[in-house]
């Protein structure tokens, strides 16, 4: 590929990538509503792994349906419509991408798909990214197809060892990270005039009513877990509610402004919140504008997240999906998404790639942390267990209680 160009660092708009949990609605997982509709003439949501492929035609129909968030590809500086990387691998291999950008929220996206994927109906995607806590889930109902990793050996040789084995997919049979963030605390150092180390800093005195939580349970919990020192990794429902206890008393004292999805950057920004939970790539984005703000991986650790590829069952293109998973991992292709995007790079070869850009700018990006962790930070990371499908409802009824949804 080309040398990378110049970084164009963007805003998001619109719901976060990891947006909030509405409700208990979906959230009640999969012994709740959605077994509950067996009894109703509904076939059960459950998916037998030797129901879920489908008749694959990606050898004579050279095409793919690829849905994603929105602002999560790099597209052209002077064309937006155009996106350089999806466009090189039509180029080499003749397989064109229908690349949509329809996942504004994965609870919603959930309640688009699952008609189609519980009646083992198609669903008119070959390839989808969803958050991990919501992948988790497509792979407890059998939703989703292994991939052959036989035929991705890029995938195989470089994705980051830390994201290899998430518990709700036993070496990453069937997901394979996008992109990877960090769950932290955000924060304006000028205008605080001190730093901040730990999560218990955000509880002093002087930050009262000038901090921001995540509404969703699944984007809070682990942070919050770990500031009281649980290991995310095999939490279980005790450190659950003495979480929940610590929160309602914030709550309670007003100490803590409001819960939010993503328009904490505005509050950040402003300077109306001067501390809050926050996502490494959005940081990283405000970091442009504003140098006073600083993100923070506490010392008690934070949470590791990633958003993953899937191919539903049924696919049509499914070997087509596959190839372009792993072109994605080539370092240098992996290099000009993490330019753009400026989230963690699942491919920690791209950092060299990067780091020869001739435009300083995007070189300097592979010395930053929160795009390529480096040993000391890694230490400080984590992948949350995931709630159960057995856990959910009582714990999303609880948090949304605290939370007010």
């Amino acid at each position: 590929m080309a040398d990378l160009g110049r970084v164009s660092r963007r805003l998001p708009h619109g719901p976060s990538r990891r947006t909030v949990l509405r409700g208990i609605g979906y959230g009640i997982g999969t012994t709740g509503a959605l077994a509950a509709l067996t009894g109703c003439g509904v076939p059960a949501a459950f998916v037998k792994p030797g129901e879920r492929a489908g008749a694959d035609s990606s050898d004579r129909d050279r095409n793919l349906q690829f849905a994603n968030w929105p602002l999560y590809i790099d597209t052209d500086e002077e064309n937006e419509s155009r996106r350089p990387t999806l466009e090189e691998f039509t180029r080499r291999t003749g397989i064109s991408v229908r690349y949509t950008e329809e996942i504004n929220d994965n609870d919603e996206f959930f309640g688009k798909v699952s008609p189609a994927l519980m009646n083992h109906q198609r669903t008119g995607r070959d390839l989808v990214v969803i958050s991990d806590w919501m992948a988790a889930r497509f792979v407890r109902l059998g939703w989703v197809q292994e991939m052959d990793r036989a035929k991705q050996p890029n995938v195989a040789k470089y994705l980051d060892p830390q994201l290899r084995e998430p518990a709700f997919d036993k070496g990453r049979l069937h997901s394979v990270p996008w992109q990877s963030g960090i769950t932290g605390i955000a924060y304006n150092r000028k205008r605080l005039g001190r730093e901040i180390k730990h999560t218990s800093d955000l509880w002093r005195p002087e930050l009262k009513g000038r901090v921001t939580l995540f509404s969703g349970l699944d984007e809070s919990f682990a942070l919050l877990m770990q500031g009281l020192g649980t290991d995310v990794t095999r939490w279980g429902a005790d450190d659950f509610h003495r979480m929940c206890e610590q929160v309602e008393k914030l709550v309670r004292t007003k100490h803590i402004r409001r819960f939010t999805g993503n328009d904490y950057v505005k509050d950040l920004a402003s300077g109306d919140v001067l501390a809050c939970q926050a996502y490494s790539g959005d940081v990283i984005q405000l970091q442009a504008d504003n140098p006073d703000i600083e993100f923070v991986v506490p010392e008690e650790g934070a949470e590791l997240w990633a958003e993953s590829l899937m191919i539903p069952n049924l696919a049509e293109h499914k070997r087509n999906a596959e190839r372009l998973v792993d072109y994605y991992y080539e370092p240098e292709v992996a290099a000009e998404l993490a330019a753009w995007v400026n989230y963690v790079c699942p491919v920690p070869a791209a950092r060299d790639i990067i780091a020869s850009s001739k435009d300083e700018e995007t070189a300097a990006l592979a010395e930053d942390p929160l795009i390529f962790p480096d040993d000391d930070l890694r230490k400080r990371l984590a992948i949350a267990r995931d709630i159960t499908a057995e856990e959910r409802l009582e714990f999303a009824k609880r948090w949304n209680s605290i939370v007010g949804l």
